[in-house]
């Protein structure tokens, strides 16, 4: 009778086991196209200063136009790509803060705004608290290390909006400037899978479906408007120039930078 109580418990236990196991390959086979993270690389004390000045001032950006025709271009932009979004983050005001945020950050380290819609949809699905097997956190998935190499040591705050997208936008920016701008390697670089093609072309394959063609303005408005230039090329000028950016300077001629970094 003991025998029978124990094989029943053992069967039970081993059912368990199948259980978790199952529940766990669906949580894995659901999570975000996520296989490896960024690595911890020593810095030179030049490059670690230039990327805390990067990274420094988390104020909620704000935008400021020099004229009207690029408000609207910036509007226009804001208004397709949050429908596309709806699905993933159904809060209209959070949704278009997000997407400001992206926008300025991806600006601001001189980054293709679609590029980097791409890598975080990759990375995180949309997701501002998930955190990988590796401990990768947030919407752009932020190793902790580098809050201790270029922060405050405060991992926490990798789950607050503009701190995470500063940081992936500004790290990016770094692997871009290592990689002397070759895309394609510094996103391997960012997902610590340098050389192989599979997160790079997965991140390029995400950046067309954010893409957004301006018509321009309204046909019946004075004159046929010249759409909006393209995000800037990423300049292969060297860390240094991250410390420029920590004032935005590199910011297109038709964006101020925000009131707080004024």
């Amino acid at each position: 009778m003991a025998n029978s109580h124990l094989n029943k418990a053992q069967a039970r236990a081993r059912l368990k086991q199948r259980c978790v196991a199952g529940a766990l390959c669906l949580l894995l086979a659901a999570a975000p196209h996520v296989q490896a993270q960024q690595l911890e690389e020593p810095l030179v004390d030049s490059v670690r200063s230039a990327l805390q000045a990067a990274i420094a001032n988390a104020t909620p950006p704000e935008p400021i136009f020099v004229d009207t025709a690029s408000r609207l271009a910036y509007l226009r932009w804001l208004t397709a790509t949050s429908d596309k979004l709806a699905k993933r983050m159904p809060n209209v005001g959070l949704r278009h803060e997000f997407l400001q945020t992206v926008w300025y950050e991806s600006k601001r380290a001189g980054l293709d705004t679609a590029m980097v819609l791409g890598l975080i949809q990759v990375e995180s699905g949309f997701r501002k608290h998930v955190i990988s097997y590796a401990g990768a956190r947030g919407f752009m998935q932020i190793m902790p290390f580098w809050t201790r190499v270029i922060g405050d040591d405060d991992a926490a705050k990798l789950f607050h909006m503009q701190t995470n997208l500063r940081f992936g936008n500004v790290i990016l920016r770094h692997y871009l400037d290592i990689e002397k701008g070759d895309l394609f390697m510094a996103l391997g670089r960012y997902n610590g899978s340098r050389g192989r093609a599979t997160y790079p072309n997965a991140v390029f394959a995400a950046q067309r479906f954010w893409e957004f063609d301006d018509p321009g303005e309204p046909v019946h408005q004075a004159g046929a408007a010249t759409p909006a230039a393209n995000p800037p090329a990423p300049a292969a000028s060297g860390l240094a120039q991250l410390d420029h950016r920590a004032s935005d300077a590199a910011l297109p001629a038709a964006v101020v930078q925000s009131n707080d970094d004024a």
